[in-house]
């Protein structure tokens, strides 16, 4: 994704600089990157650092590392939080020895479903897609292999929903965006060739003005089911050329002269996260 996200600032223009000074102003004096609230947050802080990246604007390493530090290996991190962690340090070092990299993973294997998948929440049964997307980067995070990838992928392909798209749960009637785009990148990480119709299955979330549904029959597009369907759709080899314009003007309704990106229409704040999404969905819709 990163990768992608890097292609940006060739349609970004001039406003890059714009969209830079409002990633650095969210960061705090400990290091760390704010939430919606002002607070320091380490979510938001993987993606403060990622848009920093993706702008070929060297993140501030040494702040952030500070903050990092203070998490040690992650033990009180919830699962989220500790994949975070995991993002958090790839994104500004490539040095891991002195990093608690072991015990960073061994706290993500705590939540290894029954199934052989990943849940955000202890002592679940079955795996979810965004679990199972965490765990897999940050095992690749540390150049480790992930263990048990079969079970891993068989988890994945038990929550292939009922009309097509891949869900959070076994058997669910139907798919969402993020959650099918997750198992595309996934079974591609694994090498492993994605279903042709999934493809078709993404583009009918595609909205009639530009912009991707979270789920059919969702209201409005937003910024992270636009962005995850791009990438995903890249994956499948899908051209480009037909979501180009109207997806660009679409986010282009979601982008502010403050240099943030909104995740929908609906929302009345930026922040880092949308902002990657943003630089993310443009990456993969420029020429």
């Amino acid at each position: 994704m990163l990768q992608v996200a890097r292609l940006s600032p060739r349609s970004l223009g001039d406003a890059r600089e714009l969209v830079e000074s409002f990633i650095r102003s969210q960061q705090n004096p400990d290091g760390a990157f704010r939430n919606r609230a002002g607070d320091s947050d380490l979510y938001y802080t993987v993606f403060g650092i990622e848009s920093l990246i993706a702008l070929q604007a060297g993140p501030p390493t040494t702040p952030v590392e500070a903050y990092l530090r203070t998490l040690d290996d992650g033990e009180s991190l919830d699962f989220v939080h500790l994949a975070c962690l995991a993002r958090a340090w790839a994104g500004i070092t490539k040095d891991y020895s002195a990093v608690p990299a072991e015990r960073i993973l061994a706290g993500i294997e705590r939540y290894r479903t029954p199934d052989g998948g990943y849940n955000q929440a202890l002592g679940s049964e079955n795996g979810t897609a965004y679990a199972a997307f965490l765990a897999l980067g940050a095992h690749q995070d540390f150049g480790v292999e992930i263990p048990g990838a079969g079970r891993l992928l068989t988890s994945l392909e038990s929550l292939r929903a009922r009309d097509g798209g891949y869900g959070n749960m076994p058997d669910g009637p139907a798919g969402v965006t993020a959650a099918t785009a997750a198992v595309v990148a996934a079974q591609r990480q694994f090498h492993k060739t994605p279903d042709p119709s999934l493809a078709q299955w993404l583009l009918a979330q595609k909205a009639p003005t530009g912009g991707f549904f979270a789920l059919p029959g969702a209201p409005i597009p937003d910024l992270l089911s636009t962005a995850t369907a791009l990438h995903a759709l890249s994956g499948l080899h899908v051209p480009m050329n037909g979501l180009r314009e109207p997806c660009l003007d679409f986010i282009d309704t979601l982008w502010t002269n403050r240099g943030g990106f909104y995740g929908h229409w609906s929302d009345d704040g930026i922040d880092t996260e949308y902002t990657y999404y943003g630089l993310l969905a443009i990456g993969h819709l420029t020429e």
